[in-house]
């Protein structure tokens, strides 16, 4: 990847966008513009799903799943069609990576691998997994066979957030795909054009009409429309804990659909005075939190410092934070891109002031940057004297803003570690191996990092505890989402 290609790429013109339903375009009656978060310009637009387009969306996914088009396909051949779609995604990489930050802003050194990278990495996994997923027998009398089946389910509705859409997206496309299912997915609005895209590869890649169908438009109509489907079996969800509930609300007023939900979260991550590296903690400690200016489910935004070095460790952090390269997304030297638009902006900008009224510092950061350049860009945010009480400790901000609070003992850490509703995930930096397996045992999150933060790959699952949701995406826990589980139990 060079500069000169992605300049070759910055401006091109992309044309309104449609619906992917039944294998081909299909337009909307209105469209949304789509705003850059580079510039604040609108740059193209997309279709805003009616309820019509919703369901006709859905029938198309149900007729694909009735015919055994591609649910009884024997699974060498699913297997084949996924990995020419990884093939295909890798292939237009560069393409995609630079598609999606003037979509939604993440700078394109993260973009690159997070996104185009991993989706075709995770389409690879899960398509050399469909081979690989055996029933079982039972151990039973001798007299009696017991079989368990694992069945496709049936129309798996898919609902993805703007932070990282390809990548997401596959989590939750991919393993529904692998064990036969027929998917709709619904993007979020300010970030489409990256899985439109996908549906036209995977229609390349050879998939029957009707298996994979993006509709686009609001939450408040699509997703709605998704949720209350009396045809959609399974919702897979990743976004805020407000729609999540509503959600849920949705399939019990309609057909009892299951439903998976990631919610995010306001992960602890915790500096223990034995850490064995000060600098690489606060090195990594920062860059977990202002990558992609802070919009990633699993931030560390809560940094719990032992008391015994909290001051130098903060200014440590401090340092590098204000040095973090902010600007512009599609440059390579960047470090930190844009905010996915001005109403996040804002609601970054709201949190800090709350906090410094409430009696936390700003160390560093707390306002807006560029601001000529129309685009949204927020300066890395370090708010020292947090508080368990205060909003900024307890409400997640995805935006770069990081609290510190200090701790004495490994009792206050984790008391103030499980402090919140959520449980996502967490990060511990200690040089004793008692205390990492203390620390990993009762801290209840999801992903526990220990003298890291972040960079699990697909062999592990992710997925919260508590009000951080349910269901795990990646590895081959994954799949258990989308199958249905059938006993024949056979006299002999």
């Amino acid at each position: 990847m060079q500069q000169a290609d992605i300049e070759k790429l910055r401006s091109t013109t992309v044309p309104a966008q449609s619906h992917w339903i039944n294998g081909k375009v299909h337009a909307g009656q209105s469209n949304l513009d789509v705003y850059s978060p580079i510039d604040g310009q609108v740059f193209t637009s997309i279709a805003q799903a009616t309820k019509q387009d919703v369901d006709l969306a859905v029938a198309a996914a149900r007729t694909s799943f009735a015919s055994g088009v591609w649910a009884k396909a024997a699974p060498a051949e699913r297997k084949k069609k996924l990995l020419k779609l990884a093939d295909l995604i890798e292939a237009h990489a560069l393409e995609l990576a630079v598609l999606g930050v003037r979509d939604n802003g993440t700078e394109i050194s993260m973009a690159y691998k997070a996104e185009p990278l991993s989706a075709a990495a995770t389409f690879r996994y899960y398509a050399e997994l469909i081979d690989k997923s055996y029933g079982e027998i039972a151990p039973t009398a001798p007299d009696v066979l017991g079989l368990v089946h694992k069945e496709a389910i049936g129309v798996v509705a898919a609902i993805v957030p703007w932070n990282f859409p390809l990548m997401i997206g596959a989590w939750k496309v991919a393993p529904a795909l692998a064990a036969g299912n027929s998917v709709v997915l619904k993007p979020a609005e300010t970030a489409s054009l990256t899985l439109l895209h996908l549906a036209q590869l995977a229609h390349e890649a050879g998939l029957p009409p009707g298996v994979f169908n993006v509709v686009t438009g609001t939450g408040a109509v699509a997703g709605e429309a998704l949720a209350l489907s009396m045809d959609v079996d399974v919702l897979a969800f990743t976004g805020s804990g407000t729609v999540g509930r509503r959600l849920l609300q949705y399939a019990a007023q309609s057909n009892l659909k299951r439903v998976y939900l990631e919610l995010g979260g306001k992960s602890p991550n915790i500096v223990f005075a034995d850490a064995p590296d000060l600098d690489k903690a606060a090195k990594v400690s920062a860059y977990g939190i202002f990558r992609n200016s802070g919009q990633v489910c699993v931030a560390g935004s809560r940094l719990l410092v032992e008391a015994a070095i909290a001051e130098e460790f903060t200014a440590r952090l401090a340092s590098i934070s204000s040095n973090i390269k902010v600007g512009d997304p599609l440059n390579l030297t960047t470090e930190a891109g844009a905010i996915n638009s001005a109403s996040q902006l804002e609601k970054s900008l709201g949190f800090v002031a709350r906090a410094a009224a409430q009696g936390g510092t700003v160390i560093t950061g707390g306002h807006r940057i560029f601001e000529h350049t129309g685009g949204w860009y927020m300066a890395p945010t370090v708010l020292a004297n947090v508080t368990s009480e205060m909003e900024i400790f307890q409400q997640e901000v995805f935006g770069p803003v990081l609290s510190i609070t200090s701790f004495s003992g490994e009792d206050e850490a984790l008391r103030l570690a499980n402090s919140t509703d959520f449980g996502l995930a967490a990060g511990v930096w200690t040089g004793s191996l008692s205390r990492a397996h203390r620390m990993i045992g009762a801290i209840n999150s999801g992903v526990v990092h220990v003298n890291t933060y972040g960079g699990s790959d697909l062999t592990v699952p992710l997925g919260g505890h508590r009000q951080s949701g349910n269901g795990h995406d990646k590895s081959a826990h994954a799949l258990d989402k989308f199958y249905n589980l059938k006993t024949a139990w056979i006299q002999l």
